[in-house]
């Protein structure tokens, strides 16, 4: 894998000190100009542009020496958008699952955006970008927060090389220099659990300097279907050995977070107790750090798989009756779900999807959010002869794979077995009436 990132192909190198380059290929995001006379606001436009992560931390056993360090163009292109930013203070906790994810088939989604710390008041301040990362199918996250550096002049002129776009001063290679200052990460941007359990929701954060005396902030709130909450938020120091944590609210019962993992760790995850499907939707952890401030998005699914059992334990066709054989599926969410029949014959080698299949009853909610539903199957001798295998397959969300509950049809038994049946019963009344 030698370093040359285009068009969502990325690519680690060995580094000069020991750790690796990585090589995104990223769009930078910038609020553009509305349509005039079309009702428009303001658009968004997307430049191509690349990030070289410097320097990011892996284990030993996953470097290769045969690899090199990222070597940036030989001739500076002023028109091309490319960042490099030094990680290796502070690290990116999990960073080397970005090495992995080429060899895995899984895409580094990488936007970069200008910007402007709380209380940003002049020009000649450093530039500051936001770089959002994440692997796709809801793995590893990280939101960089990245402060230009003074890049060194090389140019006989006496001015430096400019980025044509950004109006700012680059590398003699070409290159915005930039370090990261504030990061702020999740290892999961997807949760399930099922009702009245709890779960964690990840997020974390860190700044280039962790002794500096500063209070962090953290707020969680909820979105879902369009309308959103607060659900908590704290604060707390994070210098000094005095507790100074404070939790500012917690609409959300059941809602907490541990002050000494957030002080000590950066560790500002959410855990929720006894869920509910209320609690089901999209989490935004929002992490302030002096002028810093940064996102991790996390989807939380409400998820319980489906009970299913079959009405009979067992089927016995008495003369040519029909039997009504019911499937029931209780207490699973989300509200979809499918149930289908089957059959199989002695004769056949694979079960059959019946071409009637059974009437539905109508979704029936319980009192913890989740629902019921079941469906009914008539049976008759002519088309399920003894020896038939009778299957309810339900497929859910929840489930990894459709499940099966199943009976056979057994052999009616013969009037003369009734008959000595009734008549020992009739027999063993009398002898009792007559001892007692």
């Amino acid at each position: 894998m030698l370093a040359v990132f285009l068009f969502g192909v990325l690519v680690a190198c060995v580094s000069a000190e020991g750790g690796a380059d990585v090589v995104l290929s990223c769009a930078l995001v910038e609020e553009g100009v509305g349509m005039g006379g079309m009702g428009g606001g303001a658009l968004f436009t997307r430049t191509p542009a690349t990030l070289v992560l410097r320097d990011v931390a892996v284990p030993p056993d996953q470097l290769d020496e045969t690899l090199t360090p990222f070597v940036p163009p030989s001739v500076p292109d002023t028109d091309a958008v490319l960042l490099e930013a030094k990680v290796s203070s502070p690290e990116i906790p999990g960073g080397d699952l970005l090495l992995h994810a080429d060899c895995n088939e899984q895409e580094v989604v990488c936007e970069i955006s200008r910007y402007f710390p709380y209380g940003s008041q002049t020009t000649s301040e450093p530039a500051h970008f936001i770089a959002a990362l994440h692997i796709e199918g809801g793995g590893f996250s990280v939101t960089l927060v990245l402060q230009t550096l003074v890049a060194e002049n090389n140019q006989s002129s006496g001015k430096p090389l400019m980025q044509e776009k950004l109006g700012l001063p680059l590398s003699p290679s070409g290159s915005l220099l930039t370090e990261v200052v504030f990061l702020v990460f999740s290892s999961a941007r997807f949760a399930s659990a099922p009702p009245r359990e709890d779960v964690v929701l990840n997020c974390g954060f860190r700044q280039q300097e962790m002794s500096i005396a500063q209070e962090v902030g953290v707020e969680w709130r909820l979105q879902h279907r369009g309308s959103g909450q607060r659900v908590f938020g704290m604060k707390a120091g994070l210098a000094g050995e005095r507790d100074t944590s404070e939790v500012l609210h917690a609409e959300r019962g059941g809602s907490s977070m541990d002050a000494a993992l957030l002080v000590g760790e950066g560790n500002a995850s959410l855990t929720l107790t006894k869920l509910k499907v209320s609690d089901e939707g999209t989490y935004i952890c929002t992490v302030s750090l002096g002028r810093m401030r940064a996102q991790q998005i996390i989807q939380l699914d409400v998820a319980k798989p489906p009970h299913v059992s079959l009405s009979e334990q067992k089927l016995v066709f008495q003369a040519e009756l029909p039997k009504i054989l019911s499937c029931n599926c209780k207490n699973y969410y989300p509200l979809d779900v499918e149930i289908e029949w089957l059959s199989l014959s002695p004769t056949e080698t694979e079960p059959r999807v019946l071409p009637q299949q059974g009437s539905l009853t109508s979704h029936r909610q319980n009192s913890d959010g989740t629902f019921s539903l079941s469906s009914h199957l008539s049976l008759t001798p002519s088309t399920f002869p003894p020896d038939t295998t009778v299957m309810c397959r339900v497929a859910h969300p929840a489930l990894s794979a459709p499940i099966s509950v199943s009976l056979v049809v057994e052999k009616p038994q013969s009037p003369s077995y009734w008959m000595f049946l009734g008549f020992l019963i009739v027999t063993v009344l009398f002898f009792y009436q007559v001892m007692s």
